[in-house]
């Protein structure tokens, strides 16, 4: 391996979060005149101009990433809570209530939510033997 790793082939190049020139030049140039031109396209979409209607649609109301999926999941409370949310999630798919790419997000969110409380649960038991084992060698 030519390199160690963490260390860049080019430690004299450029530094991390630097800019381009040109994209300093144009962020300079437009700073000024931002409002102006911003101002501009409103005053053409209200002309009619599609191409100035879709700027502004595609900057003041953005197309949602996801749309929201009404699925009930049966409460979490400990890890062993995750199961039960995925048999309904397998079972959603199943029904066809829910599309595999839904169901995949959902497993995604109880995964997450479970881990945290297995974390927490792990936390809870570390500090309480930590503690009986201070207490034990006072």
């Amino acid at each position: 391996m030519p390199f160690e790793k963490g260390e860049s082939g080019n430690p004299a190049g450029r530094a991390p979060g630097s800019r381009n020139r040109a994209t300093l030049l144009m962020e300079s140039l437009m700073a000024d005149d931002a409002e102006a031109i911003g101002r501009k396209a409103v005053q053409m979409a209200k002309e009619g101009d599609l191409a100035a209607i879709r700027l502004c649609i595609d900057r003041l109301a953005p197309k949602r990433k996801g749309t929201p999926v009404p699925f009930e999941l049966p409460l979490l409370e400990k890890p062993a809570d995750g199961a039960a949310a995925a048999a309904k999630i397998a079972a959603g798919v199943a029904s066809g209530e829910l599309t595999p790419s839904e169901a995949a997000e959902l497993a995604k969110v109880i995964d997450v939510y479970v881990r945290a409380i297995d974390s927490k649960g792990f936390d809870e038991r570390l500090t309480q033997l930590e503690q009986e084992i201070a207490a034990r060698n006072r």
